[in-house]
């Protein structure tokens, strides 16, 4: 049988669970076996409240998982930016990094200036393209409701988000500016990102990094998951979340 982590964590969309979709419930039912067996954080560009519609609201209510396993469970929103723990019975903030005011309008500002003169801003998209999550400013192409099909057809190559990366980085050098989920830019402070909250977690379960593994989807250079990589975190790349579930049938079979 193969050796678990200390600590496995993982992206969200495109990795557990389709973009702003509920978990499939075969993942479901492995994710819970995992928490039953280590420690698992989930590190992702999504707010806390999508965290708990995707995932821990279908925990909740998933048979054998437990308040002791829910305590294994370590939920890192907005690329790192804000992690929660649960204690007493309930999700408790260990911290959380805040754009202030000035850095959240020009992070606005450039997004939706960038995406007009890219040709990138939707005139009737699904939902709001840009949403202040406190610590972390997201540009959602398509609208935050987009149905996956359409998100995926959108920009295959990733170059469209690319070029919004590139030009919005330009315009905000002291500010972190990565390419999100399929449809999606990032930003949060300079120096704020899936890396950071990996040493968070690190400090805070007393965990070695080199006892943890990191799965994830957009381990490319442009991916916002590059971070983990690049700080020298063992990572396993997957392609959807039914690559996901098949790396963990696979790491949890007796």
């Amino acid at each position: 049988m193969p050796q678990i982590p200390r600590l496995i964590a993982f992206d969200l969309d495109d990795t557990l669970a389709p973009s702003k979709s509920p978990v499939d419930p075969r993942m479901l039912a492995v994710f819970a076996r995992l928490l039953a067996r280590t420690n698992v954080a989930v590190i992702s560009g999504g707010n806390f409240e999508q965290f708990e519609a995707q995932l821990v609201d279908r925990l909740d209510a998933f048979e054998g998982v437990d308040e002791t396993a829910l305590e294994r469970l370590h939920l890192l929103p907005t690329c790192g930016t804000r992690y929660e723990r649960r204690a007493g019975g309930r999700w408790e903030t260990v911290y959380r990094e805040h754009l202030d005011a000035a850095e959240r309008d020009a992070a606005l500002a450039a997004l939706r200036e960038e995406a007009e003169r890219l040709g990138l801003w939707e005139t009737a998209p699904w939902g709001e393209i840009l949403e202040d999550r406190g610590s972390q400013v997201t540009f959602s192409a398509l609208g935050q409701r987009a149905p996956v099909e359409v998100k995926q057809a959108w920009d295959p190559d990733g170059s469209k988000k690319n070029a919004l990366r590139a030009a919005v980085a330009e315009r905000l050098p002291g500010l972190e500016v990565r390419s999100g989920g399929s449809t999606s830019v990032d930003i949060t402070r300079r120096g704020i990102d899936k890396a950071y909250g990996m040493r968070k977690l690190e400090e805070h379960t007393g965990i070695p990094l080199d006892d943890m593994l990191f799965v994830g989807d957009r381990l490319d250079p442009d991916g916002n998951d590059y971070p983990v990589l690049a700080l020298g975190v063992t990572c396993q790349a997957v392609d959807g979340w039914e690559d996901t579930a098949a790396f963990l049938e696979e790491l949890l079979a007796d």
